[in-house]
C-alpha cells in the first residue's frame, strides 16, 4: 500500500485490526525490521509499519523532499494524518527512535502513546563508531563507495555495520535486502545523503527538552547489552521525559524486535492498553 505526501510516496503494510500502532525503523533497514513483531499483535491491535526514506525504502522522495530530523518527523506526521490515525501508539528504534521522539515533542496531536526502544538520544546521534557514514555523506561517491562492500555478507556482519545491531540470527536477518536499494538506485543514495548530512545532536537535545512537558505515556523498552545506545540513555530519557517508565530487556542488542520480538510484543501490548492522557 502506499501514501503520497508533498514530499513524495510513503510505502506501508498493515495487518490485523484494532487500536493503531505505528512502528518507525532506522537507518538503512526497512519495515522488515518489525516482522517478527508485528504477528504478535495483529489479533488485538492494527499494526502499520511505513517505509521512510532512510535508505531502504522502495521508492524515492522528491529531490527537493526535507530529509533533516524534524522534516523525517513531519513525513511521520504527515503520514498519520493521511492514514487519519487517531490515539496512535508510535514504536521508534534505532533512528527512527529519535524521529518519533522530534514527532512526538512537535507532532503530537495524533500520537496516544510513545514507545523507545534502544535509538539515538541527546548526544549519540548518530552514535560515534556510525559517523563516518555522516562525514562521508558530504561527498555522496564517498558514501557509496563506502557501502559498496556491503554487497558481501562478511562485510554486514562486521559491528559497524549489522553485527553489533543483532545478537542472536543475525544470518536470518534481511540484510542484503536493506542494503540493495542504496546499492541499485543513484535516487535512493541521494535520499541517503541528505538523510546523514541533516544528523545533528541539537534536534535530540531539542525534543528531549519539549517532551518535559509530553502528556501522553512513554515506555522505553531498552535491551541493555547494546554497545551503540547504552542504559544510561534511556534512563536519561526516562528522566526527561514526563511520566516515562523504563523495561530492561535482556539477551539482545540494538534491534530487539530481532533478538527479543516475544518480549517486546508483550510490553507493546500490555503499554497500548492503558488510556491516554488528553491532551
Amino acid at each position: 500500500m502506499t501514501v503520497t505526501l508533498p514530499q513524495g510516496t510513503i510505502h506501508y503494510r498493515e495487518s490485523g485490526e484494532g487500536p493503531p500502532i505505528v512502528f518507525v525503523h532506522g537507518l538503512l533497514v526497512d519495515g522488515r525490521l518489525w516482522r517478527k513483531v508485528t504477528p504478535l499483535l495483529e489479533d488485538n491491535f492494527r499494526c502499520i509499519v511505513p517505509e521512510l526514506p532512510l535508505g531502504s525504502h522502495p521508492q524515492p522522495m522528491n529531490p527537493d523532499a526535507d530529509l533533516s530530523p524534524p522534516g523525517l518527523a513531519r513525513i511521520v506526521a504527515g503520514f498519520l494524518e493521511a492514514l487519519d490515525l487517531e490515539d496512535v501508539t508510535l514504536v521508534g528504534n534505532d533512528t527512527g527512535g529519535a524521529i518519533s521522539q522530534i514527532t512526538a515533542a512537535n507532532h503530537p496531536e495524533r500520537i496516544g502513546r510513545l514507545v523507545l526502544t534502544n535509538c539515538d538520544a541527546f548526544e549519540n546521534f548518530l552514535p560515534p563508531a556510525f559517523r563516518p557514514m555522516q562525514w562521508a555523506a558530504r561527498v555522496p561517491p564517498v558514501l557509496n563507495g563506502l557501502l559498496q562492500g556491503m554487497r558481501l555478507a562478511p562485510m554486514r556482519r562486521l559491528p559497524i555495520a549489522y553485527g553489533w545491531l543483532i545478537k542472536r540470527d543475525l544470518a536470518s536477518a534481511p540484510t542484503r535486502e536493506w542494503v540493495d536499494p542504496f546499492l541499485s538506485d543513484r535516487d535512493i543514495r541521494r535520499d541517503t545523503a541528505k538523510v546523514l548530512r541533516g544528523i545533528d545532536p541539537k534536534y535530540t537535545f531539542e525534543a528531549a527538552e519539549k517532551l518535559r512537558t509530553f502528556d501522553r505515556p512513554t515506555m522505553l523498552a531498552w535491551a541493555v547489552e547494546d554497545r551503540f545506545f547504552k542504559l544510561s540513555f534511556a534512563e536519561r530519557l526516562a528522566k526527561a521525559i514526563q511520566g516515562a517508565t523504563l523495561e530492561k530487556i535482556d539477551d539482545s542488542y540494538t534491534f530487539v524486535s530481532e533478538d527479543q520480538p516475544e518480549r517486546l510484543a508483550e510490553l507493546i501490548a500490555r503499554f497500548a492498553r492503558e488510556p491516554a492522557a488528553v491532551a
